[in-house]
């Protein structure tokens, strides 16, 4: 006997076309951040074929009904070099609901993570940000910026990298609230940085070795982790999404202080104790937040979109 099982299948242009704020990816990484210590979350499995390519499996089960596993994916030289899918379940049922592009999920969530970060770990009343790196993740952290500091003056300093900076400043011209510098050198962009956002996804090497640079008060958010490892022995405290991402890192050891930053959201850990203290940022990536996202999605889009494809399930058991 079988049965056919409906499974959504859901495009980046359907959760384009929900038009979803970036006050609602605060809103939801908040939650899912809040949440964390109730959900199932094993660590990553990571694997690089070669290079600095690399396949990641995140899975996760949430409060409520929702389980996920979602595998994202940089390849060198494709178009776009990171690329993510999730299949989200029923985590009571065990059937499997929907197919689903994580591109946007993955950016979004990123960016409202990191500005969440920012805004809990960062000194009091900055609002000069500086980034290294202008692709998505950037776009979406500086939307998720001016969410969390409505009608604030904010400074966003820029480094050169072909056009990017220019097409960065294309996109939020519309902000009358935003002003724009653009650097040439990385070192010229760390001196003087009050927050530093990294959503660079390659590095040789690291980018700034004189620990001079790096200004008292600093926060410093390497998105991605890549450039940065020295100022794990000279910061003054490190932060990571999680304690199992970070555990294998070379320095991890000697860090003179370390927290999760969900510890933080929850009120456990007081996070920043005075203007002096240089903090270092980790938010390697959840797939708590990406179920979470995934599934407010699924439940906005469930009765909205056609695309679908049946599944073919035996319900007797079989024998091989």
């Amino acid at each position: 006997m079988t049965k056919m099982d409906k499974v959504l299948l859901i495009e980046n242009e359907d959760i384009r076309n929900l038009h979803i704020s970036p006050d609602e990816c605060v809103e939801w990484t908040i939650e899912s951040m809040s949440s964390k210590y109730d959900s199932i979350l094993p660590p990553k499995i990571s694997i690089h074929p070669q290079g600095t390519d690399f396949f990641n499996t995140m899975p996760c089960c949430i409060p409520g009904d929702y389980f996920g596993v979602k595998e994202v994916s940089r390849i060198a030289g494709r178009e776009p070099s990171l690329s993510s899918e999730m299949l989200l379940y029923s985590s009571k049922t065990g059937k499997l609901l929907a197919l689903i592009d994580c591109d946007w999920i993955t950016a979004m969530r990123t960016g409202a993570v990191a500005a969440i970060t920012i805004s809990r770990l960062a000194k009091m009343n900055v609002r000069t940000f500086s980034f290294l790196g202008l692709g998505n993740t950037a776009r979406a952290t500086a939307l998720c910026l001016t969410s969390i500091y409505k009608d604030e003056k904010l400074h966003f300093r820029l480094k050169k990298y072909k056009d990017q900076a220019e097409s960065f400043i294309e996109r939020f011209k519309d902000y009358s609230n935003i002003s724009f510098e653009i650097f040439e050198s990385d070192l010229e962009l760390i001196k003087n940085a009050d927050v530093l956002i990294s959503s660079i996804s390659d590095a040789k090497g690291l980018i700034c070795e004189d620990e001079s640079l790096f200004k008292k008060g600093i926060l410093l958010v390497p998105i991605h982790t890549r450039g940065f490892q020295n100022c794990d022995l000279f910061f003054d405290k490190v932060y990571g999404d999680d304690k199992a991402h970070v555990e294998g890192f070379k320095y991890f050891n000697r860090f003179k202080y370390f927290a999760e930053t969900s510890e933080v959201i929850i009120g456990k850990d007081p996070g920043r104790e005075n203007e002096n203290e240089r903090i270092l940022a980790y938010n390697i990536g959840l797939g708590l937040h990406d179920v979470f996202f995934a599934s407010r999605i699924y439940e906005m889009l469930r009765d909205r979109v056609n695309n679908s494809f049946e599944l073919k399930k035996e319900i007797s058991k079989f024998w091989i």
